[in-house]
């Protein structure tokens, strides 16, 4: 490929890229995609899910033959005191209906590149950029660390830091207030006790969000999810918690698997894997421009992640799927401008991903101003409330809902109409 002219270059392999890449390709456009990893998914931290929907819009079926690991038939969210917890879990069947799988990327990216590559997508693995060529005002290419290489249109996909996008002045640094470090482990455990520990058959699996316990008083949650046999556990937590709190993430995510609850699904297993990634939290508000002549932002690289429902990866997918048409539209009719490829940011509009953080511009900032009261009082006065219920210690159980109800009253914490429902409780008790 070297000084060859192609239509399309794409800066970085990951769901984002490989996305755009895939539908260029399939409108017949020469695309080159580059990745400064050896091999794709190398560097790539993930929980984690993808969503079959989006997915299946890039690969259809592609659970017959992708190297999926679990069908998500469960969603659990765990609330945990210093030694308690409450677990909430929505069960469903995956038959005929698939929501989610869980992946391990360094085989589903992988993957990703050979469907590129049979759909005629060149890829370079290795490959560092170094700057975008501007000429004019207008971005004509990129630089790598030893040649030059000529498109049409350049798509970034570069992750969270994207220097590249910073570098055309499309945004600028994300603070630390707007950016959430993950820590992930993956730990092995023979298949047969993993299902038995997860109450999971061959095919099914968990996903579990985990408030409170070491994590509560702070911006953070945990996750843990199944995949044929290992476990992934890790957790998320804003940079500012971590600077204010003078933390250390591994230090966090150790105090969350030693935690009562949490310890006995990794009991005796064998560690695999430690990996941190930042990622961007995700609102609308933070959104940079994402177009300009002959270029154009895709994934997290234009903060397109909803941390409120755990979304990434089918986001980036979708936003590399439309900047793809929108290319296609552009070369076709010979224009490339910031003009003609406004319609990538019209196609995101009626997408999900602005329609949904803008749902969501100020959920983060909300939850913030009450974190301790989502990560300490709600899993304290759940497990609280189960506990009345389950307990036969010889006490009246009106003067334990009493009590229950009256301190809720207190914190002020929860909406009236709820405590005032637990009062009604009592008229189910004979005087």
């Amino acid at each position: 490929m070297t000084n060859k002219k192609i239509d399309v270059t794409i800066v970085g392999a990951g769901p984002a890229g490989v996305s755009a890449a895939v539908i260029l390709a399939r409108a017949g456009k020469k695309v080159l995609l580059v990745d400064r990893s050896d091999k794709a998914g190398d560097k790539n931290v993930f929980g984690g899910c993808i969503y079959a929907k989006q997915t299946a819009e890039i690969f259809p079926k592609f659970w017959e033959t992708a190297p999926i690991e679990r069908s998500i038939t469960e969603e659990k969210i765990i609330m945990l005191t210093d030694y308690e917890s409450t677990d909430f879990s929505y069960r469903f069947s995956s038959k005929g209906s698939y929501k989610a799988f869980t992946v391990l990327r360094s085989k589903w990216d992988r993957w990703c590149i050979e469907q590129a590559e049979k759909e005629g997508v060149y890829f370079a693995p290795k490959t560092l950029v170094t700057n975008l060529l501007v000429e004019n005002g207008k971005v004509t290419g990129i630089q790598t660390e030893n040649e030059k290489f000529h498109s049409d249109i350049v798509i970034i996909a570069d992750g969270v830091n994207s220097l590249l996008a910073k570098q055309i002045g499309l945004r600028k640094e994300f603070t630390s207030e707007n950016v959430t470090l993950n820590v992930k482990e993956v730990w092995k455990l023979p298949r047969q006790r993993l299902e038995d520990r997860f109450n999971i058959n061959s095919d099914t699996g968990v996903a579990a969000k985990i408030l409170g316990g070491p994590l509560k008083d702070m911006f953070a949650m945990g996750f843990m999810y199944t995949n044929k046999d290992t476990v992934s556990i890790g957790l998320g937590i804003s940079l500012d918690e971590l600077k204010n709190h003078k933390l250390k993430p591994y230090e966090l995510l150790d105090d969350l698997k030693e935690h009562p609850s949490i310890s006995p699904y990794l009991k005796d297993a064998e560690f695999v894997e430690y990996s941190a990634h930042m990622i961007p939290e995700g609102s609308i508000n933070n959104i940079p421009k994402l177009y300009d002549n002959r270029v154009m932002v895709i994934g997290d690289a234009a903060g397109f992640v909803n941390n409120i429902h755990f979304e990434g990866t089918n986001l980036a997918m979708l936003s590399g799927k439309l900047a793809a048409e929108t290319a296609i539209f552009a070369l076709e009719n010979s224009d490339c401008s910031a003009n003609a490829l406004s319609m990538y940011y019209e196609k995101l509009k009626q997408s999900i991903i602005i329609k949904d953080l803008t749902t969501h511009y100020n959920t983060i900032p909300v939850l913030k101003k009450n974190i301790k009261t989502i990560t300490t009082m709600y899993p304290e006065f759940a497990c609280q409330f189960f506990d009345i219920l389950s307990n036969a210690d010889g006490i009246p159980k009106r003067a334990k809902y009493r009590g229950f109800v009256s301190k809720i009253l207190k914190s002020g914490v929860i909406p009236k109409s709820i405590p005032l429902g637990l009062f009604a409780m009592e008229k189910c008790f004979k005087k």
